[in-house]
């Protein structure tokens, strides 16, 4: 709903000369960006308790999935136009989440090891000194994958952080890492934005965070599986992976008419 809420915003905005702080000047005015921003927020903090005793690959592809729960409710309530494909990825990612959730065992994550802290030090480290790099480059790929891989050190942290006690996060160096890691997220994202379509931009990111942050989850924080559902989660992922991807590059085949997917995000 934020999402949504956002775009009608900017839409009914308009373009003026000098959009950019101007036309943020004009969103902080309207009630409907700021409902917008407040169900952002929101989605943020339930994705943080949800991780309390859900797995990563269940809560990461659940919030990936927002494209795709914003082009439904485009569809029914602002009449976006849908073409086949979409409708077809819709479906898809809604079987992938069915069998996430079926195959997905309530779990509470271990703390994280002195090697794996430093390893994930050192990954933030690597997105720090490759942005530098592909910040010359005028492709948006890279430095979207780079915001993916960051964000995933995001979830793996607070998949930790999420079942301490609240009044002690700000004294923690876990928290500080993971928000380290936001605001490297974010750098790298914008500088995506720069040189793609957003679309393209999230999906790419989003993907990337799913793979890392399950794979994670999976091998060091303890997350489980169901008896016997391994291969469901497996197409769970691919499924969801597979949808994103395909929601965001429609955005690009599209120049006339902004499609679904690149009016969700």
């Amino acid at each position: 709903m934020g999402i949504v809420a956002q775009s009608v915003a900017a839409q009914r905005a308009g373009r003026r000369h000098g959009a950019g702080l101007g036309l943020l000047a004009r969103l902080v005015t309207d009630w409907l960006f700021l409902l917008g921003f407040a169900g952002q927020a929101g989605g943020f903090a339930l994705a943080f308790f949800a991780r309390e005793s859900l797995p990563l690959y269940l809560v990461q592809a659940a919030s990936s999935s927002a494209i795709g729960l914003a082009t439904v409710f485009g569809v029914l309530v602002l009449r976006w136009r849908i073409r086949v494909v979409e409708g077809w990825m819709l479906a898809l990612m809604a079987s992938g989440l069915i069998a996430l959730a079926g195959s997905s065992a309530v779990s509470v994550s271990t703390d994280l090891s002195p090697a794996t802290l430093v390893s994930l030090t050192g990954v933030l480290l690597i997105v720090a000194v490759a942005m530098i790099r592909v910040g010359r480059t005028e492709t948006f790929f890279l430095p979207a994958i780079l915001s993916g891989v960051a964000f995933a050190v995001v979830a793996i942290t607070s998949r930790v952080l999420a079942h301490l006690n609240l009044a002690s996060l700000p004294g923690n160096p876990l928290t500080w890492l993971m928000v380290i890691a936001a605001v490297l997220g974010q750098a790298c994202m914008a500088v995506a934005l720069q040189r793609g379509l957003a679309t393209a931009v999230v999906a790419t990111a989003d993907a990337t965070t799913i793979v890392l942050a399950s794979v994670a989850g999976l091998t060091v924080l303890d997350d489980r599986v169901a008896g016997g559902s391994g291969p469901w989660v497996a197409f769970g992922l691919t499924a969801v992976v597979i949808g994103v991807l395909v929601l965001g590059a429609q955005a690009r085949a599209t120049s006339t008419t902004p499609p679904v997917a690149e009016a969700a995000v």
